[in-house]
């Protein structure tokens, strides 16, 4: 009789890698409480702290911007706005060559950190509206803004209105510098 010859090491591999494969643990945490308070907690303590800088480094052009964001907001979260997609855009753009890939990490830092600063910015202009401010004590407007802002943040429809707020901030620091 025929009897084909069988290669069992070869089979005997699969069965170690499939068992390998299935021994593998991917520890995915997906709470989305904490995610969203996490976040609620990153905005808050990013707003506190550029803050701050702001107004011990720049508080006259601190205070300019935050004129002109209370002077006209629905202009400056159009401005920013359209300057966001634009900026995403060229990033997206960038990041599909591999030269334009340092370009576009670079492009979406300056991004970050300009809206980073404009966030700060139209928040302590509202909060500055909302408590006021005794000649250069600032603290209570930073921190009212840092508030408003991570307390924005935990909820759903307060994420979009702090994304408008950040807009807005972000149009006025950039409508005299493009």
């Amino acid at each position: 009789m025929f009897s084909p010859a069988v290669d069992l090491s070869a089979l005997a591999l699969h069965v170690d890698l499939s068992s390998f494969v299935l021994q593998i643990d991917v520890d995915v945490n997906l709470d989305p409480v904490a995610n969203v308070v996490g976040s609620a907690v990153g905005s808050f303590l990013t707003t506190l702290i550029v803050g701050a800088i702001l107004v011990a480094v720049a508080p006259e052009f601190t205070e300019d911007r935050m004129a002109a964001v209370l002077d006209d907001p629905v202009g400056s979260f159009v401005y920013g706005f359209l300057v966001l997609i634009f900026a995403v855009l060229a990033i997206l753009i960038l990041f599909f060559t591999l030269i334009g890939i340092p370009l576009a990490l670079g492009l979406g830092l300056l991004t970050y950190v300009v809206w980073a600063v404009g966030a700060a910015v139209a928040f302590l202009a509202i909060a500055e509206r909302l408590v006021g401010r005794d000649g250069d004590d600032w603290l209570k407007p930073l921190v009212v803004a840092a508030a408003m802002n991570g307390g924005l943040v935990l909820t759903g429809i307060g994420g979009l209105v702090a994304f408008c707020i950040g807009a807005a901030g972000f149009g006025a620091v950039l409508e005299d510098r493009l």
